[in-house]
């Protein structure tokens, strides 16, 4: 069931990345942690790709919205394994493997056309 327009989804795209940025210092983990750089890094991936995809939201159209998808479940996949990984699961979990989780979803429901 693809209930998410594509507009939408690129609303969705830079809320994300401003999340993923802005969540150590808004969460408490921006101690300079893995923790902290992953959520960072993601963010900023996302915010890059989202740019550089073809579609309304996009500033240079040069990434499909297909291969866009495809990038989400990628980062979301990285999002929810980083905790072990990169052993912080024991430090802070839930914001990685929530945006992960939200990275897998979102494109599922994602409308192609």
């Amino acid at each position: 069931m693809q209930i998410i327009p594509i507009r939408l989804h690129g609303l969705l795209d830079y809320l994300s990345a401003a999340m993923l940025i802005s969540a150590p210092w808004l969460l408490g983990f921006a101690d300079g942690s893995a923790a902290q750089w992953v959520a960072v890094a993601a963010g900023a991936f996302i915010l890059i790709y989202s740019l550089l995809t073809r579609y309304e939201r996009g500033a240079v159209p040069l990434i499909p919205i297909r291969a866009h998808l495809a990038l989400d479940v990628a980062t979301g996949t990285a999002l929810i394994a980083s905790p072990w990984v990169f052993g912080f699961a024991d430090h802070i979990l839930w914001p990685h493997l929530a945006f992960g989780l939200l990275s897998l979803a979102v494109p599922a429901l994602t409308r192609r056309a």
